[in-house]
């Protein structure tokens, strides 16, 4: 434990919360052992969050934030190319980041989607402009119509069907009957998954229920 100074103790509390949920997952995070391991009495910390239940919150709202950088850091291997493919590419790179990430960093990704932690709509105001997981999908999927990939008629709830489909298949290779398969299956069942999903945003609702 290294004692707390000076500077934002609310942000340096959220920053311990953290580190703890990263180790010990969401039922380690104790208001008491985060202020402890900030260096801090737990009045101190009851200045800043009056229950768990405020710090989960937070913490949920920083753990989103480190998968919302890491999908922007996939970004970074998205090929050169035409316009159109740059936008398909893109949503593949972003869902393939989104599960990759919950399988490195399980006890963030577990907290970020706790249901204690969304018990009241999040204040996303803290976080970094472009790091929101949600907004970085909302942005591919815009990217999608305006090459013409994507019939705008299918942009409405494309988030959704995005998420849930990237969300299951984590969940089910974190803590469901797939968490055993081979990494090389897992990776070829990701890449058919997500190129699934691109062909069904954009194909025309005539070819859809062909």
């Amino acid at each position: 434990m290294s004692a707390y100074h000076h500077g934002n103790l609310r942000a340096a509390l959220v920053a311990s919360g953290v580190e703890l949920a990263r180790t010990e997952g969401a039922d380690g995070l104790v208001l008491r052992e985060v202020a402890r391991r900030t260096g801090v009495s737990h009045n101190a910390a009851y200045r800043h969050f009056a229950d768990r239940a405020q710090l989960e919150a937070a913490v949920a709202l920083a753990a989103l934030g480190e998968l919302g950088r890491a999908m922007t850091e996939a970004l970074a291997d998205l090929p050169d190319g035409e316009p159109e493919e740059q936008a398909r590419s893109r949503l593949r790179l972003l869902g393939a980041a989104y599960v990759h990430f919950a399988l490195r960093e399980p006890g963030l990704f577990r907290i970020g989607f706790s249901s204690t932690a969304h018990k009241e709509p999040m204040d996303t105001g803290d976080v970094p402009p472009g790091t929101d997981p949600y907004s970085l999908l909302g942005g591919a999927l815009d990217d999608l119509v305006a090459t013409g990939a994507m019939p705008e008629e299918n942009r409405p709830g494309a988030e959704t069907a995005c998420w849930s489909a990237v969300h299951g298949f984590a969940e089910l290779h974190l803590d469901g009957p797939l968490a055993h398969d081979p990494p090389a299956q897992r990776e070829a069942d990701l890449d058919l998954l997500l190129r699934a999903v691109e062909r069904a945003l954009t194909s025309t609702p005539t070819e859809v229920g062909a």
